[in-house]
């Protein structure tokens, strides 16, 4: 991903699928289009990749923790 939307989410209240698709629904609101791809920080993902809905969630250190970047893959 080259670009993307970068969502702040750490309201503990939620769980981490509902922030996930919370910054999604946002995103298609406000670009007409559906992203496929969400990074967040290692400290939020356990796993190497996750799915939540049709979003592939990888995680990288380069987004802070609390953050989603969501946008479209490049492949």
């Amino acid at each position: 991903m080259k670009t993307g939307m970068l969502w702040l989410d750490a309201d503990t209240r939620r769980t981490f699928d509902e922030k996930v698709q919370r910054a999604v629904d946002y995103y298609q609101q406000k670009y007409g289009v559906t992203p496929d791809l969400c990074l967040v920080n290692t400290i939020s993902l356990t796993d190497d990749e996750k799915h939540v809905g049709t979003v592939t969630i990888q995680r990288t250190r380069t987004v802070s923790p609390h953050h989603f970047w969501v946008g479209l893959s490049t492949n």
